[in-house]
């Protein structure tokens, strides 16, 4: 089965990026991998101050994780799958593509300010001549009707 790779993080173009990803999936006979990737530099405190952020951290991105999931669930039929990754967000992006050989699209969300769709937008499209996916852009500020028209 092949599936949609999309990043979960605190961006508001995020949101459009997982409806898209969950409305392919049905649409398709895919899945989705919901991946979120907790920086290193969140942690570099005394150890016990370091593993209970790391605990906090992992509660917050759970409870993020399964509002998408139940919309996932109840609208489109997509039961996601969640990956949480530490380290910089681009490699562990790369690890996750190459560790699962079924993720056959990154969906990415990209802001619409002056300064560009976004860092990870920015560095994935850099670098994505050495992915072995497609990627697929989709904007933050596309309507939900847009969406659904061309998925």
């Amino acid at each position: 089965m092949r599936k949609f790779l999309v990043i979960l993080d605190d961006s508001r173009e995020c949101l459009n990026a997982m409806r898209f990803a969950a409305m392919r999936a049905a649409h398709t006979g895919g899945g989705v991998t919901i991946l979120s990737v907790i920086p290193p530099e969140e942690f570099n405190h005394w150890i016990g101050v370091g593993d209970i952020m790391r605990e906090e951290a992992r509660e917050r991105i759970v409870a993020h994780f399964e509002v998408f999931a139940k919309w996932m669930r109840d609208r489109q039929g997509i039961d996601p799958e969640l990956v949480i990754r530490e380290g910089d967000a681009v490699p562990e992006i790369f690890s996750q593509v190459r560790e699962d050989p079924d993720i056959g699209v990154l969906v990415l969300g990209a802001g619409d300010d002056k300064s560009g769709p976004g860092p990870l937008v920015s560095q994935l499209t850099k670098r994505s001549g050495s992915l072995p996916i497609p990627i697929t852009v989709v904007p933050g500020e596309m309507s939900k009707e847009r969406l659904e028209a061309i998925t």
